[in-house]
Order: C-alpha cells, then sequence, then structure tokens
C-alpha cells in the first residue's frame, strides 16, 4: 500500500464521536473547498457504521449545499431511517461552523439472487497502454491557468491511478468542440488487505473517484478545458450512485462517461462503471454548475 492510499484510508476512518455521530478531517485540495467526492465517502462511511456488514450500499442520493471548508472538521449526523427484512436506509447531514453543507441517503441490501442482464462494455484501449498521470500533467503544464496546478493535481489524486482513454479537457479543448463522451481507468495505488479489505471500503473509494471526472463530457461538448485553465466555473450540485454487482477499487475500473444535455449554467453527467472483464459494477449521474466567468 503507498503511503497516499493509506492516507487516504485514514481521511475514510471517521472518528466516532457519539452513536449516530461521526467526525471527519478534510486533505489539501486543488481548489479553496472540500473535494465533494471526499464528503459524499465519508457521508457513506458514517451510514455505513450504522449497518450491518452483511449489507453493502446499493444506492446513495447526495446534494452539495455549500462549499466545504478545508480547514475545519466535517461532522456527519446519521438517521437511523428504516431496518428493514432486505433493505437499510440511512440519512446523513454533514455540517460545518453549525450550517449543512450535504445532504446524502443512502440504502444497504442483504444479498439476494434475482434475474439479470446488464449493457455491454464500451471498447477502451487496455490500463496500461496509456499515459499515467505523472507523465501526462507536466507535458501540458503550460495550459493551466497556475503552472503549479499540475504538481497539485498530483498530489491530491496521488492515492488513486487515473488514466485517460483520450484527451482530458485542458489538452482536448486546443481543437475546440467535440463529442460529449469520455472515459477513463482507474484503481488506487495499492492493494487493500487486511481489515481494510472490505466490501464497503471499495464502494466507499469509488464514490470518492467518481466525483472527479464525470463533468469532463459536458466541457468536451463545448471545446472548455474547465476551471484548472480558467475558461469554466464549475461545481458539483447533486450527485446518484447505484451500485449493482461486486467489485474492487484497487483493481482496473472503465468510467464510461457522457453528457446527455447542459443548459441554464448547468451540466449533466452520467457514468457507467465496468471490471477490466466486463461487468457493469456502478451507474452514476451528476448535475453540476458549468458556468463560463464573465468577461
Amino acid at each position: 500500500m503507498t503511503d497516499a492510499l493509506d492516507s487516504l484510508l485514514d481521511l475514510l476512518d471517521l472518528e466516532r464521536i457519539e452513536e449516530n455521530i461521526y467526525r471527519g478531517v478534510s486533505r489539501p485540495s486543488v481548489v479553496p473547498r472540500v473535494f465533494g467526492g471526499q464528503v459524499a465517502a465519508q457521508a457513506l462511511v458514517a451510514a455505513g457504521r450504522t449497518v450491518p456488514d452483511d449489507r453493502p450500499a446499493h444506492s446513495l442520493h447526495a446534494y452539495f449545499l455549500r462549499p466545504g471548508d478545508p480547514g475545519a472538521p466535517i461532522v456527519y449526523t446519521v438517521d437511523r431511517i428504516r431496518d428493514g427484512r432486505s433493505f437499510t436506509t440511512r440519512r446523513v447531514v454533514a455540517v460545518q461552523h453549525g450550517q449543512p453543507i450535504f445532504h446524502l441517503s443512502a440504502s444497504f441490501q442483504e444479498f439476494e439472487e434475482g434475474m439479470e442482464h446488464q449493457e455491454e462494455m464500451p471498447a477502451a484501449p487496455a490500463p496500461d497502454s496509456l499515459p499515467t498521470a505523472e507523465e501526462l500533467l507536466p507535458r501540458h503544464a503550460h495550459l493551466f491557468q497556475d503552472p503549479q496546478i499540475p504538481r497539485r493535481l498530483l498530489e491530491a489524486r496521488a492515492a488513486v491511478d487515473l488514466r485517460y482513454v483520450q484527451d482530458p479537457p485542458f489538452v482536448a479543448a486546443e481543437n475546440g468542440p467535440s463529442e460529449p463522451r469520455s472515459q477513463v481507468w482507474f484503481r488506487t495505488n495499492g492493494k487493500l488487505d487486511g481489515a481494510r479489505d472490505q466490501p464497503m471500503l471499495h464502494i466507499c473509494l469509488t464514490t470518492y473517484v467518481s466525483d472527479m471526472t464525470l463533468l469532463d463530457s459536458v466541457l468536451l461538448a463545448h471545446g472548455r478545458g474547465g476551471w484548472a485553465v480558467g475558461d469554466v466555473v464549475g461545481a458539483s450540485l447533486d450527485h446518484a450512485m447505484w451500485f449493482h454487482r461486486p467489485f474492487r477499487a484497487d483493481e482496473w475500473l472503465l468510467y464510461d462517461q457522457e453528457s446527455p444535455t447542459a443548459q441554464g449554467g448547468r451540466g449533466l453527467g452520467k457514468g457507467r462503471i465496468f471490471t477490466a472483464d466486463g461487468r457493469l459494477v456502478a451507474s452514476v449521474i451528476q448535475e453540476g454548475v458549468v458556468r463560463v466567468p464573465r468577461a
């Protein structure tokens, strides 16, 4: 396990303050607010701490209400909505400085057999054939608004090996608008083992990563490079995930993403996550603010 992954796992290991109340801290971000994937993953950890281990999460629905302050702790309060024979429902409110910054509802299910089908996995090159972030970002450092951003991105994402199949928006923008589709391969930068090799932790880690690139397809459709090059102001508004089949976050996952629409200063992103052998393991939908800065 790498030091960066160990640090991320520590970040997700919330402190229990009282029954149903947990506290988390933040890690440095490339923007002056808490990374949305971190808040979503920590809230799901808090919910999962109140659910039996044999009921992993199968869905979550969340709203980002206010920007998080990376310099202050976040308190997560869990409301035990329902404990049924097969399903468990939890609601989590994340609070900073006395105000809610994030709401999450999550559902957990005991495993059962049932009907099964899935979409086919789209074509994608093997992840080992694609450049790493350490190779890609310095190569395009001249495109960023701040020359320190590539280094800060590498530090912020060091726990995740994320590889773009197509050019990311900050590179593709040089050629103008393109098809609103993007793909990335990802896995944790190290293996989970021992006490940390738990199904819920793999789900929470994938929730963390799911917020990194989902709105890229919105930017590609309009030939925009994103906040890092200064031509877009953006933030996540809401986020929903469905977990279909067991998977490991420390093995390669293909994140296939597209944007069906953007309007009114908002863009919609849809994603499907597949294992390397073609199993559809998660679906994601997110809407975010995507605004062009005024001159």
